[in-house]
C-alpha cells in the first residue's frame, strides 16, 4: 500500500512562562512571544488532520523546569502524536542546578513524546505502518562538562542496529544539530560550526547506506533545505524569532513508487502585544545586529580591519533576517569585489547559477540513493 501522510514540524519553541524571562541586551529572539506563538500555531494545525507533529529541539528557554512541565503539559492536550528531542537550551547542564533540569532528567518530562525509556535520551518509534522516526540527541558533554554538538558511540552503534532493522520502513530522522551544511563552509566557520553536528560525516555515512533521505533539524534559526548525496536536512527557524515559522508536509507515494515530500511553510503574523509581529521582530533582529556584523565581517574567512567592518555593517542590517527567512538572494555590487562575492555565495543559488527557491514552499522527489 502506497504510505500517503501529513506531519508537521515547529522548531526552537524557546517556552518561556512570563516570570522565567530572562534578558540580554544582543539576543535575537523574542522569548515573549513563545507562548501565545505557539498557540497560534496549535490552533492552526489542530484544523489539518495532522498524523503527527515534531519537535526538534530547543523547546525551553534554557532548560527551567516550569518551562519543561508547562510544555510536557500542553502537549498531553493535542489531537495528535507529538515527538520531541532536546535541544541545547533544554539540557544545558549535565547536573541539574537552581535553573535547569539535568541532561538525563528530559526523558522523564517526555515520556508520552517518544521516550518509551526514561533512562534513554534517544529512542525509535513507529509512527505510522511502514513508517519509523528515529529521535537522536546530539548533546554531548566533554570530560571537561562543555556541552558539544555530537553524536556519543553507543547511540551510533544502536543507530545502526536500528537502521539495519528498518530497511522496509520509511525512516525519518530527527536531531537539533544541523548534519548538512546551511551555510557556506558551516563546519569551518568559527560562527557557524557550533551549530553543525561534529561527527555529521559519520551520521551520513549511516543514513546514505540505509537509504535514509530525511533528517529534520532545528539550533541554526532559519528556513533552508540543503542536500548531501541524497539525503536532506530541513532546517525550521525559531518560532521566537524572525520569520516565526512553522513547517506543514505531505508525504506520497505515487503510482510508479516514487516518493515525493511537499512542503509548505507558514509564520505566525500577529499576537497580542506584538499585532505586527512580523515587522517588529524583523526590526529588533536589525537593531541588534551590529556585534554579530562586526565578527562576523572581522573573522575567518574575510578579517576585514575593524574600520572597513564597521563601514560595511549598516547596510548589512537585515542579512541575516534575510537569511532566515528563507530562499535570500543578496548582492551588494557597492562592497570590494573579495566581499560581495562571499555576501553573495548566502544566496539560494544552484550550482547552474540560477536562483533555487526551496527553503519555504517545494516538493522534493526523493530518489533512490546509489549503492
Amino acid at each position: 500500500m502506497a504510505l500517503n501522510f501529513r506531519f508537521a514540524v515547529v522548531s526552537d519553541l524557546h517556552i518561556a512562562l512570563p516570570h522565567t524571562i530572562w534578558d540580554h541586551p544582543s539576543r535575537f529572539h523574542l522569548v515573549e512571544v513563545s507562548i501565545p506563538a505557539f498557540e497560534s500555531v496549535i490552533e492552526h494545525l489542530t484544523q489539518l488532520d495532522l498524523d503527527f507533529l515534531l519537535l526538534p529541539g530547543d523547546l525551553t528557554q534554557h532548560g527551567e523546569p516550569e518551562n519543561h512541565l508547562w510544555l510536557q503539559k500542553r502537549l498531553s492536550e493535542l489531537p495528535f502524536p507529538v515527538y520531541v528531542v532536546p535541544g541545547n537550551h533544554d539540557v544545558p547542564v549535565l547536573m541539574a542546578d537552581q535553573q535547569s533540569i539535568g541532561f538525563a532528567d528530559f526523558p522523564h518530562y517526555y515520556g508520552k513524546f517518544g521516550y518509551d525509556n526514561p533512562e534513554q535520551i534517544y529512542y525509535t518509534h513507529q509512527v505510522l505502518p511502514g513508517v519509523r522516526l528515529i529521535g537522536l540527541n546530539s548533546n554531548f558533554f566533554n570530560e571537561e562538562g562543555q556541552q558539544l554538538g555530537r553524536l556519543d558511540n553507543q547511540q551510533l552503534i544502536w543507530l545502526e542496529n536500528v537502521l539495519a532493522t528498518a530497511t522496509e520502513e520509511l525512516v525519518l530522522v530527527m536531531v537539533h544539530h544541523n548534519v548538512v551544511e546551511h551555510i557556506p563552509q558551516q563546519s569551518r566557520h568559527p560562527m557557524g560550526n557550533r551549530y553543525m553536528l561534529q561527527n555529521a560525516p559519520q551520521l551520513l555515512e549511516l543514513l546514505r547506506q540505509y537509504q535514509v533521505k530525511l533528517v529534520f533539524t532545528g539550533h541554526l534559526h532559519v528556513q533552508d533545505i540543503a542536500c548531501s548525496d541524497g539525503v536532506y536536512d530541513i532546517t525550521t527557524g525559531s518560532l521566537v524569532s524572525y520569520p516565526h515559522p512553522y513547517r506543514v508536509f505531505e508525504f506520497r507515494q505515487d503510482n510508479y513508487g516514487r516518493e515525493w515530500l511537499q512542503i509548505l511553510s507558514h509564520r505566525v503574523e500577529s499576537v497580542p502585544d506584538f499585532p505586527d509581529l512580523q515587522h517588529l521582530s524583523k526590526q529588533w533582529m536589525g537593531d541588534r545586529s551590529l556585534p554579530f556584523l562586526m565578527k562576523f565581517l572581522t573573522h575567518p574567512p574575510l578579517n576585514l580591519p575593524p574600520e572597513q567592518a564597521q563601514e560595511i555593517a549598516p547596510s548589512l542590517r537585515y542579512f541575516w533576517a534575510n537569511i532566515a527567512d528563507g530562499d535570500a538572494l543578496f548582492d551588494y555590487p557597492q562592497f570590494p569585489q573579495k566581499v560581495r562575492h562571499y555576501i553573495q555565495a548566502y544566496s539560494a543559488i544552484a550550482r547552474c547559477g540560477t536562483p533555487h527557491l526551496i527553503d519555504n514552499n517545494s516538493t522534493l522527489l526523493l530518489e533512490k540513493m546509489r549503492d
